[in-house]
This record gives structure tokens, C-alpha cells and sequence, in this order.
């Protein structure tokens, strides 16, 4: 121990255990962090010294996170000002040279300066353990004044709170590989299970139409009725499977680039894919340009809105109205629509994954309750909300909104 050579440092009792917290926190000796040079900086202005440094007491070493005007990187800890910190069981430890001149001459072999000032905050977790020292030195003796001590244990609070920020950050990370590694996983066997479904579907189809077909005539009503519900049915099933699929595979489109947009440009790609027919008329906005927004995840949430308005509108002349504007933190859409509507008292759970309204489409078909559940998934995940009002036999209006970066 500093100041007697012959007294070895011993470990405490309770050694093990704080060993065992600090490998918890896994913190880097190598990784530059600029939130911990700001605090030793901080540490030696607000007390006036030469010397700042935040320190790690690991099982044989003390080793230094942080400095400012010195060069070592560790020292063992019986030679260590951090270990007579530890040692203490004080909240703040001061000496000068004239209380322990011993300590400060042997220091001088480790620390290649002559100080004679030193005082050292514990950086304690909340379960009491230390696991490293936010330390001041100077040349010459001081007292602290009351603001700089209070200044020092601050800034120890502050570094221990990145300490537990980075440790919980790194936790977060492997639950979050973790969660993409089951989600990958849970996305395969939606494909295969959709594959193995869609291919005997596929013959159930063909089987029902080639039956249709070879016994025209001989069958009776109720029969050829039966064919048409297993035909009809069989559609259905294949679009649930591919409402699942394009519902997982969302998660790809939100890693796409984020990139600036022309909206006229995006909304008349969409628009040309629905208006050659007759009755399909799709008005947009002529001008505004996106900044950095995830072009790919826009698309598909205005080719499900467009897609789900035109689907369920029985109209003569199936009208869209897409509208746009932009506030300081936000873009805001709404497509209006002058379908079929739904009941006020619907519009809280027609986001939910595989929640339908029990109404068919134009064409017969069922809803799979799920394009509208990638639809809020998408928006959600560029920063936005979206709700709808909507009135039956009037038509429905979808508001969202896309977080501006």
C-alpha cells in the first residue's frame, strides 16, 4: 500500500462480489468516450488542479477511463491514490502532502510527478459497490472549497449514470439481436408454412375450375354452388397467407436508406397502377419534396390506403383525394375516400392485426385484417400515428402523420 512497503494490499471481504458488479458493466479500456474526457476535463477546472482522471479498480490494476494532464495508463493498486479512496469508506477523500509526506514521495515512482494534493469520489452503483474513483491531483497543497466538492461528487453521479446508461444499452442490445434472431426465425416458418399452404391450395383451385369446367351442365345448383364456396374460399386462404408474408417481411422494409422524396412523383406511380380503369379517379398534390424519409415503407402505406379504399367502395365513380402538408416537426397525409365507410365505433380496432369488419369487398372477398396492421406498423415505425374517421355510404378519410428528422 502506498506509504508502507511493507504492508501488501489485501483484498476486502466483499472483494469478489465487487468484482462480479463491475464485469457487469463490461466497461472498455480501449474505446474512446468523449462523455467521460468531458467530466475529468469539468472535474479539473471546477477544482483548479493540473490533474483529472476517473479510474477502474480491477483485480490487480487500477486503470485509468479518463485523463487530463497525465500519461499513465494503469498502476497496480496497492500503488494506487484509488485504493486509499476505497480503502476509506469516505464519500470524499482528501490529503495533502504534509498529513502522509510518504505517500506522496512513493506515488511519485508511479504517477512521474511530484503532487501533493489529492482528493478522490467513489463512483458507488445503487447496490453500494465501488467500482472506480473520479480523482483531482495538484503540485502544490489545497483545501477544496464547498461548490468544488460538490461540483466532484456531481460529476461522479453523472459518471456513474453513463456507467449504468452504457451497461443497460448493451443489455438492450443482445435482447434486441436476440428478439431479430426469433423474428427471423418466426419469418422463415411463416414462408415455409406459406409455401407448403399455397401449393395444395393452388391445386384446389385449378381441381375446382377443371371440374367446373369438364362437367358443365351436369351438375345441379346446389352442387356448382359448393364448387364456387370451395373456389372462393380457396382465394381467401391464399390472400390471408399473403397478408401474413408482406406483415413480416415489413420488417425488411424498414431498413431500407432514408433518402429525399418528390411526392408527386411517388403518389403518381401509385396512382397510374389504379386509374385505367374508368371508374377510378385519384387526385394528389402536384408539388413537395420529402426530406429523408423512408421511401420504400411511404409506398406501401399509400398502396394499402389506396388499395383498401378502391376495394371497398361500391360506387359508380370510386373517387381518392390524397392531401399533404408539412408542420415544423411533422408531414401530415390523408387519403379521402367516398366508399363504403364503417360505423364510428369500429375505427379504435381497424388497426388491429386480424381484426375484420365481417364485410366483403367489391368483389366478394373477405378482409385478412391485416394490410391496415402493416399500415399503422409502418407509419409507427417512422415516428407517426394515423387514425380514421369515417361515415357508411359516405366514405372514410385516414389521417397519418411521418415524423420530419
Amino acid at each position: 500500500m502506498l506509504g508502507d512497503k511493507n504492508m501488501e494490499y489485501k483484498p476486502a471481504f466483499n472483494e469478489k462480489l465487487r468484482q462480479s458488479v463491475l464485469s457487469d458493466y463490461k466497461i472498455s479500456k480501449t474505446t474512446f468516450d468523449q462523455d467521460y474526457n468531458e467530466l475529468t476535463r469539468l472535474a479539473a477546472i471546477i477544482c483548479h488542479t493540473p490533474t483529472a482522471f476517473i479510474s477502474i479498480i480491477d483485480k490487480g490494476h487500477v486503470w485509468l477511463k479518463s485523463k487530463t494532464g497525465i500519461e499513465i495508463e494503469e498502476v497496480k493498486r496497492e500503488n494506487a491514490f484509488a485504493q486509499l479512496t476505497l480503502d476509506s469508506d469516505k464519500e470524499v477523500f482528501c490529503i495533502n502532502y504534509s498529513e502522509s509526506p510518504k505517500i506522496f514521495d512513493e506515488a511519485k515512482i508511479h504517477y512521474n510527478d511530484h503532487y501533493k494534493f489529492y482528493t478522490g469520489v467513489p463512483l458507488t452503483n445503487s447496490q453500494g459497490y465501488i467500482i472506480g474513483v473520479l480523482s483531482v491531483l495538484d503540485t502544490k497543497e489545497r483545501i477544496l472549497k464547498k461548490y468544488q466538492i460538490d461540483g466532484l461528487k456531481a460529476l461522479g453521479n453523472q459518471c456513474m449514470k453513463l456507467f449504468e446508461f452504457a451497461k443497460q444499452s448493451k443489455k438492450f442490445k443482445v435482447i434486441q439481436k436476440k428478439l431479430k434472431q426469433k423474428y427471423q426465425e418466426l419469418e422463415k416458418f411463416a414462408s415455409v408454412v406459406s409455401h407448403d399452404i399455397k401449393s395444395p391450395l393452388a391445386n384446389i383451385i385449378s381441381l375446382t375450375e377443371l371440374l367446373k369446367i369438364e362437367n358443365k351442365g351436369k351438375f345441379d345448383e346446389e352442387t356448382t354452388q359448393y364448387l364456387n364456396y370451395l373456389n372462393e374460399s380457396s382465394y381467401s386462404l391464399r390472400n390471408y397467407v399473403d397478408g401474413i408474408l408482406s406483415f413480416y417481411r415489413s420488417e425488411h422494409i424498414l431498413e431500407k436508406d432514408y433518402e429525399n422524396v418528390d411526392l408527386q412523383n411517388l403518389l403518381s406511380g401509385i396512382a397510374h397502377l389504379y386509374d385505367v380503369a374508368n371508374d377510378v379517379d385519384i387526385d394528389y398534390p402536384e408539388t413537395a419534396t420529402l426530406k429523408h424519409v423512408n421511401k420504400a415503407a411511404l409506398t406501401q402505406v399509400f398502396l394499402n390506403l389506396v388499395s383498401n379504399a378502391l376495394k371497398y367502395n361500391s360506387k359508380a365513380l370510386r373517387k381518392i383525394q390524397i392531401t399533404f402538408k408539412e408542420t415544423e416537426d411533422y408531414y401530415h397525409f390523408a387519403v379521402i375516400d367516398n366508399g363504403d365507410g364503417f360505423s364510428e365505433e369500429n375505427s379504435s380496432k381497424i388497426f388491429e392485426l386480424f381484426t375484420t369488419l365481417d364485410t366483403n369487398d367489391r368483389d366478394g372477398n373477405p378482409g385478412s385484417g391485416i394490410g391496415l396492421a402493416t399500415v399503422k406498423k409502418l407509419i409507427q415505425s417512422m415516428g407517426g400515428t394515423i387514425k380514421v374517421r369515417s361515415i357508411p355510404g359516405e366514405g372514410s378519410t385516414f389521417l397519418f402523420t411521418i415524423k420530419r428528422v
